[in-house]
């Protein structure tokens, strides 16, 4: 059950767990790592840890926008802005998103390049600066899971890095398979491979954010059946106007209207729902208009449908 009034909006703060430390102590680790990366790849002409190195600037791009984002939902609603800041991490998780795909495209035409004209490629530097950006990416990766994975925000950093770690394991491949067959477009190749987990990551941050700022029910909560689940009430004759979605991710809200038997309790019962919806759906913030039904509803469906909308 969750508290009506100011004091309730309180309790739903970016949770402690989304540790700004892991996200600050990543994004040092890939700013030096970046640096080295990017004239060691000018020096051996390779696209792939050219690719590998502009994936993580975005990797670098994509922490700051998520702690920038972080800070920004922790402030306490003021003025106009009831909820606060909470959807700046779905926004960060956008951008981060569309980065990937824009720079997907890049790498595709680059690569498209060198597999119609092969240049020649270091392969040994290509191995070193692989098996070192595995090691750093390992450690970058280890210090995200263990931030709160709930978060949005979180989540879009992590797939990012998890994308970089891939990028070096065929990178890696790709300077064996240069070293030891001089198969020169093997760089380019790996740089496509990159390409395409950049799109399928970056089309799941876009799907996630995109539900979330659509206000769609969130992925693990089906609204038909809250709303069978709600008009089975011993004491709810009809629910109606019944709306799920998301503010920002971990965070559901849930409105409806209920109309009860005229001589039940609108206060007891509607106490009974919100408790039934926190320990049932997991679903705190709840919205419910607990009204005595008139005659003419007595006599129908428990479950309307909203105007325009499935039934909830």
């Amino acid at each position: 059950m969750h508290p009506h009034g100011p004091e309730a909006i309180h309790t739903h703060e970016v949770p402690p767990e989304a540790d700004q430390g892991r996200l600050v102590a990543a994004l040092c680790l890939i700013g030096l790592f970046i640096a080295a990366e990017v004239v060691v790849a000018v020096l051996a002409h390779s696209l792939a840890l050219l690719s590998d190195a502009g994936h993580m600037l975005t990797d670098v791009a994509a922490l700051g926008v998520s702690l920038i984002a972080l800070r920004l939902a922790q402030r306490p609603p003021k003025g106009g802005l009831t909820f606060g800041l909470k959807r700046a991490e779905v926004l960060a998780a956008l951008i981060s998103g569309a980065t990937l795909l824009v720079l997907a495209a890049v790498l595709v035409f680059e690569a498209a390049l060198r597999l119609a004209s092969p240049v020649t490629v270091q392969g040994g530097a290509v191995i070193a600066i692989a098996v070192v950006g595995i090691a750093v990416n390992l450690a970058v990766t280890y210090q995200l899971s263990r931030a709160s994975r709930r978060s949005l925000n979180v989540e879009a950093s992590f797939r990012h890095i998890l994308t970089d770690l891939y990028a070096f394991i065929g990178t890696l491949i790709a300077g064996i398979v240069i070293v030891t067959t001089g198969f020169e477009r093997a760089d380019a190749i790996a740089s496509v491979v990159v390409a395409a987990l950049m799109v399928y990551a970056g089309v799941r941050l876009l799907g996630k954010a995109g539900r979330v700022l659509l206000e769609a029910s969130p992925a693990d909560l089906d609204p038909e059946v809250i709303g069978k689940a709600l008009a089975a009430h011993p004491h709810v004759v009809n629910v109606h106007d019944l709306h799920v979605w998301e503010l920002t991710s971990g965070f559901p809200t849930l409105s409806a209207h209920v109309l009860v038997h005229p001589n039940d309790d609108c206060h007891a019962i509607r106490l009974d729902l919100e408790r039934f919806l926190e320990e049932q759906f997991h679903v705190e913030h709840t919205t419910l208009q607990v009204d005595h039904a008139p005659p003419e509803y007595l006599h129908v469906e428990r479950l309307v449908p909203d105007r325009g909308r499935s039934a909830h």
